[in-house]
């Protein structure tokens, strides 16, 4: 399958880059594999399309500072987040940093291509602004517990920490939280958190544009 399309990998465990190489160029994807964030960064700027698979923690620079230095170097590349770690709290850093997912290890190979996908689709003029507004109307129809709950998780919360501190059991949780995807229509945790940072973005690069200083000092409230 012919794809212009080239996919930078930077993970420091050789096994995982070897096999996700392999994995990409058996699905027809140009593949540039990197020891380190550094390694990618001295290709700065890229051409054509490109598309980042980053580890989230490694060495001298982990992923989500990896992120940031392409942020502050105003380069626009479609990045997905990989992690063993199972570090919800860290995800929703990482997305807030850029990312358009993350996926735990181990990775199955329908997951990452479909990642990739909808990383590059999300690139079109105009959609991710959409889909914030349809977004937004759903977290309206959330209840305030289902909101509250919903806080919890995007904070990296398990369940029962969420429960002691509303002062609801474990049980009620897990309702709240079902609840919660199917009002959303998110699929997994990935998706529903990035439905929920995608809103948080537009509604603060909104509120900049509206007030960009706060006419209200803490003082005058």
């Amino acid at each position: 399958m012919a794809n212009d399309l080239t996919i930078h990998l930077v993970d420091d465990e050789e096994t995982l880059r070897r096999s996700l190489t392999f994995l990409l160029a058996s699905a027809g994807f140009a593949v540039r594999a990197h020891s380190c964030a550094n390694a990618f960064l001295d290709l700065l700027p890229l051409s054509g399309r490109n598309c980042l698979v980053t580890d989230l923690r490694m060495p001298d620079v982990n992923g989500i500072e990896l992120l940031q230095r392409l942020r502050l170097s105003s380069v626009n590349v479609p990045a997905i987040v990989i992690t063993g770690q199972g570090d919800v709290a860290a995800a929703v850093q990482a997305m807030k940093a850029g990312a358009s997912d993350f996926l735990e290890k181990p990775l199955r190979e329908e997951a990452l291509i479909a990642a990739i996908n909808l990383a590059m689709g999300q690139r079109r003029p105009g959609r991710s602004i959409a889909d914030s507004e349809s977004v937004a109307a759903r977290l309206r129809q959330l209840t305030d517990r289902e909101h509250q709950v919903l806080t919890g998780v995007l904070d990296g919360l398990q369940n029962k920490m969420i429960a002691y501190q509303l002062g609801i059991s474990s049980r009620t949780v897990e309702v709240h939280r079902a609840n919660v995807m199917a009002k959303m229509g998110a699929r997994n945790l990935a998706e529903l958190m990035r439905m929920a940072v995608a809103v948080d973005m537009v509604v603060q690069s909104s509120a900049e544009r509206i007030s960009p200083v706060d006419p209200w000092p803490a003082c005058a409230r």
